[in-house]
């Protein structure tokens, strides 16, 4: 009885020298071969396992955290926070001058922009936002306050 006891005891000894990892969800853990035997077997020595748990606290928090999906809705925008985004990409636009940027100024007569400028703009508010906007609706977008009234109706603000 003995000698079996100490064949079982250099086993263990043998298996958690060579400890492996395995990937549960979002958290590594360190699971040793004895501690897979002992849950497949239930024969580990009582106090081996504790002084396994005692050595490796640390992997066996990591065990006890379930791995979880937080979801999130994004932020809800309102006007003033759309108007300060559309201002903000257009004043970091090369070609606009900052000085001359209102929310009621014209991009082609105004600001001096052309057609190009023009779809530049519009690339750089679906950047901003997200989503796409069709050729059809850009070209009527020829005014920050368009765009964030665009976006506002897309987003479905109401303020």
């Amino acid at each position: 009885m003995g000698q079996l006891l100490r064949k079982k005891m250099a086993a263990i000894a043998s298996c958690v020298r060579h400890a492996f990892v395995r990937n549960v969800g979002l958290v590594r853990v360190m699971l040793p071969r004895a501690a897979v035997i002992g849950v497949q077997r239930n024969d580990i020595h009582t106090r081996t396992w504790k002084k396994f748990h005692a050595f490796n606290r640390s992997s066996l928090i990591e065990r006890m955290i379930s791995p979880k999906r937080l979801y999130s809705a994004k932020e809800p925008l309102t006007l003033d926070f759309i108007r300060g985004r559309v201002l903000l990409v257009l004043k970091l636009y090369d070609k606009v001058d900052p000085n001359k940027l209102t929310v009621d100024s014209h991009f082609l007569n105004d600001l001096g922009l052309d057609s190009l400028d023009h779809v530049e703009i519009i690339m750089a508010m679906e950047d901003e936002f997200g989503f796409e906007i069709p050729d059809t609706d850009a070209v009527k977008l020829v005014r920050p306050a368009d765009i964030v009234q665009y976006i506002a109706d897309k987003e479905d603000v109401y303020d």
